[in-house]
């Protein structure tokens, strides 16, 4: 049970990450559907930036850019040029899969995988559980989730978030900039979905094709169950977690289970939980539009 626990935690860490990406982006009404591909670009990133410089903190600052490029050009297709949302989200996923294909080729000579790397190391201890609980990018996690909430609740810029998610044309008559506020929500949305590619890179020690695997839209799922708001967000994304870390013990062979059906248990989950939590959740008011 404590095992099960401590990779249901484990995890977690990459869809919290991918989880309040999306709340800041959709709390300012812009749907990113593109985690996905964030996070998959912004592992690629880590890995290369790792490479590059011998410095695992240099490839965490690599994976968060390419993240934000990837937001960037989301931002400016739907603000700028008023793309649909969902449109240009499903693109660039497909873009990030396509492109961190061919660089992988490119640049490691293979199609699967890349060189292994070296990970940010915990600040104490030598056992698995002791590691993860003393690593600096779980406790920045951490953080981020406390950040986030006090973002939209004590601060300035995040009243502002939520008023260009709800009332843009409101806002637009108060002064604001909705254009600037929502690529400042994208924006972030996309360095804390690079963090989460990071997050993946260092716990793999290398970059996978596709090594992403739909934890993208897990988050995204996460997120509308706990209705667009960073601690609900952050605990529905342990209930998914967990629904993973009981898929790995159940393909152990502690089940019993056959196979096929036990991989389908964190999808299930998603389509049950959002099936539960769509008619109850109210999405910001004009996600979506692109209203200036």
């Amino acid at each position: 049970m404590i095992e099960l626990a401590f990779q249901a935690l484990r995890i977690s860490v990459p869809y919290v990450l991918a989880a309040l990406a999306g709340t800041v982006s959709e709390r300012s009404g812009v749907v990113n559907l593109a985690l996905e591909g964030m996070m998959l670009i912004g592992a690629f990133g880590t890995v290369v930036g790792t490479l590059a410089t011998g410095s695992p903190l240099i490839g965490l600052c690599c994976g968060m850019a390419a993240g934000l490029s990837l937001a960037a050009l989301h931002a400016l297709v739907t603000g700028v040029f008023r793309a649909d949302h969902m449109v240009s989200g499903l693109a660039l996923n497909l873009l990030a899969a396509g492109l961190t294909r061919v660089l992988l080729q490119r640049l490691y000579h293979s199609s699967s995988n890349s060189p292994r790397i070296d990970g940010i190391e915990s600040l104490a201890g030598s056992s698995s559980m002791l590691a993860f609980l003393t690593h600096p990018l779980v406790w920045l996690t951490l953080a981020l989730v406390v950040a986030v909430r006090w973002l939209f609740s004590r601060t300035v810029l995040g009243l502002r978030l939520s008023a260009v998610g709800e009332h843009p044309q409101a806002a637009a008559a108060a002064g604001l900039s909705v254009l600037r506020l929502r690529t400042t929500g994208v924006l972030i949305s996309g360095a804390l979905a690079g963090l989460s590619g990071v997050w993946l890179a260092f716990d793999q020690h290398q970059f996978t094709d596709g090594m992403s695997g739909g934890r993208g839209y897990i988050a995204l799922a996460a997120m509308i169950f706990g209705k667009w708001r960073p601690v609900p967000a952050a605990l529905a994304c342990l209930l998914f977690g967990t629904a993973e870390a009981l898929q790995i013990a159940l393909q152990g062979g502690r089940g019993g289970l056959p196979i096929q059906l036990v991989q389908t248990l964190p999808y299930v989950l998603t389509l049950i939980t959002l099936a539960g939590a769509i008619g109850r959740s109210s999405p910001p008011a004009a996600l979506g539009r692109s209203d200036r």
